[in-house]
């Protein structure tokens, strides 16, 4: 992208990775007008942005994806040149209990999105971009060995993982036969900061601090990557400036491990900063059974963005998990806020 000046839509910005893309957009770059969508379903959260909320080339728009009328209204309002597309219902225990809203948003959402782009666009396709989102598990389940690449079939497992794979060939097919200039990102597991409590890591560090069960599925033998969020900003910014149109880029921390392995790290970082005798949390491990469509091992190669764009994860997974530990340590009331709901109340109170 070369232009100075641009009006970038950014999607699901009140969640958790769009937070971040949102907070490092709009500090770096105070020539860009940031706008910020998201419909503040359960896990869109203002909190977490609201250290920026006051920035004059910040703007936050309340709107859902599925709402194909509204979506063209503010692409025809405000003339966005480009798109990071983050909004995403992404939580696979909610895909196998309600299959239907996640082709609604993560579909027909991303639908509306590039139909809109293009009918503001079509005159003029030079330095526009939409940038699409994704996952790893779109590619399904690895063996033992290998990793995922850029040309790793897709496989998907669970409705979620299904709905993902949709959308982004829809993208590549929009590239094709519209000629939508875009960009596709796969990552791998992200951890951090402001992360809802529903995913694992930030799920078992309260469940610890209460002394609740941490239920592992099946026998924790689950091997994933793992991705501090703030280097996926990072990545996230390279390939919006950098990124080659119709390219596809896998982002990836280079840090494998088993689940099981994993919460005993984070157990025994707990016991430190709890000053609990070691091997208190371990205690509240309990296998569960394993669930649907549960993919074995996801591995990322990233070694195409390493060598195209210079990227690199900044952080081990035992520094990236001890400074989210030490997060969610200092902000117990932002963990109170989310599991009782109050955190809605904040845009009633900001925006209303």
């Amino acid at each position: 992208m070369n232009s100075s000046k641009r009006n970038i839509l950014i999607t699901g910005g009140a969640g958790f990775i769009g937070s971040h893309v949102i907070r490092l957009f709009v500090n770096k770059y105070p020539d860009y007008q940031i706008f910020n969508l998201d419909a503040l379903t359960y896990a869109g959260n203002l909190e977490n942005i609201k250290d920026i909320e006051d920035a004059s080339n910040y703007h936050f728009l309340k709107a859902d994806i599925t709402d194909a009328d509204k979506i063209k209204t503010l692409f025809q309002k405000y003339k966005f040149d480009s798109v990071i597309h983050l909004a995403a219902e992404s939580h696979v225990d909610r895909s196998i209990s309600n299959p239907k809203i996640f082709v609604e948003t993560n579909v027909t959402g991303t639908l509306n999105l590039m139909e809109a782009a293009l009918e503001i666009w079509k005159e003029n396709l030079e330095d526009k971009l939409f940038y699409h989102i994704s996952t790893d598990e779109v590619y399904g389940t690895l063996g033992e060995t290998g990793l995922f690449t850029e040309t790793t079939s897709y496989a998907p497992n669970s409705p979620y993982s299904a709905s993902k794979a949709a959308s982004d060939h829809f993208v590549r097919a929009y590239g094709e036969t519209y000629n939508l200039p875009y960009v596709i990102s796969n990552c791998s597991n992200n951890y951090g900061p402001n992360q809802f409590p529903e995913k694992l890591i930030p799920l078992f560090i309260n469940n610890i601090i209460e002394n609740k069960s941490l239920p592992v599925y099946g026998d924790g033998k689950y091997t994933r990557d793992w991705l501090y969020v703030l280097d996926h900003a990072r990545a996230i910014d390279l390939v919006f400036h950098k990124g080659k149109n119709k390219s596809t880029y896998n982002i990836g921390g280079f840090n494998e491990w088993q689940n099981i392995d994993l919460i005993r790290l984070l157990c025994s970082i707990m016991d430190k900063k709890l000053n609990r005798n070691e091997g208190a949390s371990e205690a509240l491990i309990t296998f569960i059974k394993d669930r649907p469509g549960h993919d074995k091992r996801y591995a990322i190669d990233a070694s195409k963005i390493n060598k195209e764009l210079g990227w690199d994860p900044s952080v081990t997974f035992e520094e990236g998990l001890l400074k989210t530990v030490e997060w969610y340590l200092k902000n117990p009331k932002w963990i109170a806020a989310v599991i009782s709901g109050s955190y809605k109340e904040y845009y009633k109170k900001q925006y209303l």
